[in-house]
């Protein structure tokens, strides 16, 4: 059993400080902590943390994830286009809007990995989720092709 769950995250005691730390300090963690110290800017370790993190929220479909995803300030989901193998999913106010622009890089990798771990939970069947757009790139938002194979 793993020591920790979704659940137990929203157990917060602390009454000075509350429940919110800045978006500098997850950027930092993030940006400058796994994107510049780990190899290949930390995307196998990024992609395997958010599989993890979206094998463990409480939801049942797209709706409720989109849901959460909006709660937890990931940012604002929005579908784009969507058939019968492919879904496209645009997210507004994502972690990186604001940093500065780096012409083909994209760093929201671990925002994809946890709607694919999400999905892959409660569909019937297997999704692989990239990221093709990022505000880092210059794009206007974050977005995510989700492929069901």
């Amino acid at each position: 059993m793993d020591p920790f769950n979704f659940k137990d995250m929203s157990r917060i005691d602390r009454p000075k400080l509350g429940n919110e730390v800045p978006l500098e300090l997850f950027r930092t963690i993030r940006l400058i902590g796994m994107y510049q110290g780990l190899p290949m800017n930390g995307k196998a370790t990024t992609v395997t943390i958010g599989r993890k993190i979206g094998e463990n929220l409480p939801v049942d479909s797209m709706d409720e994830l989109f849901q959460i995803v909006e709660k937890l300030k990931i940012g604002i989901p929005k579908i784009v286009l969507s058939d019968e193998r492919t879904v496209c999913v645009a997210i507004e106010d994502c972690f990186c809007k604001g940093l500065p622009q780096a012409e083909g890089k994209r760093v929201c990798d671990l925002e994809g990995a946890i709607l694919e771990g999400a999905i892959n939970r409660f569909s019937t069947r297997k999704a692989s989720v990239r990221e093709v757009k990022c505000n880092v790139n210059g794009d206007e938002h974050c977005e995510y092709e989700i492929r069901f194979l």
